[in-house]
């Protein structure tokens, strides 16, 4: 790969993903093969779980030339495509004093665009939460009965009456 640009601006969560999957992220199970650092293995994996798993270049460049009538600056163009807000109350955040530049009106305009061009996020069912629940609970016993027994280990027992 040659590089044409050095830091030609700032990658959408879209992008980044992208590239790992192009470099082998996605298609090596044992994460041994691939020319993938671990550290982009977790980028990888906390991609995979955001709204940019879902986006495709198509919906970024449709909601880029719509947003232009918002009068936004590129950083929050850019969070906003990372961050997907659903309702106007995560909008505000991210639009700079949001209350003096956009009136409610427009504000409520840009979400219904965000709602419209940037599909949603990737959800997890609730049969996948209460597994996932109970795996981490799971975890956390056995963890706990390791930290006692460790720290019971060759130690007298302490009289806490």
């Amino acid at each position: 790969m040659k590089i044409l640009e050095a830091n030609a601006g700032a990658l959408t969560n879209f992008e980044v993903l992208d590239f790992l999957r192009a470099k082998g992220a996605s298609k090596d199970p044992t994460r041994v093969i691939a020319k993938v650092m671990q550290c982009e293995y977790k980028v990888y994996d906390y991609l995979v779980n955001t709204a940019a798993s879902v986006q495709t270049r198509e919906n970024i460049n449709e909601f880029v030339t719509s947003a232009k009538q918002h009068d936004l600056a590129k950083a929050e163009v850019l969070n906003i495509i990372n961050i997907r807000p659903a309702a106007e109350v995560e909008i505000f955040p991210i639009l700079e004093n949001c209350e003096d530049r956009f009136p409610d009106d427009e504000v409520s305009e840009i979400v219904e665009l965000v709602k419209k061009t940037l599909p949603s996020p990737v959800t997890m069912t609730p049969e996948e939460i209460t597994k996932s629940d109970k795996e981490t609970s799971t975890l956390k016993e056995g963890k706990g009965n390791e930290i006692n027994e460790d720290q019971n280990e060759g130690a007298e027992q302490m009289d806490t009456s």
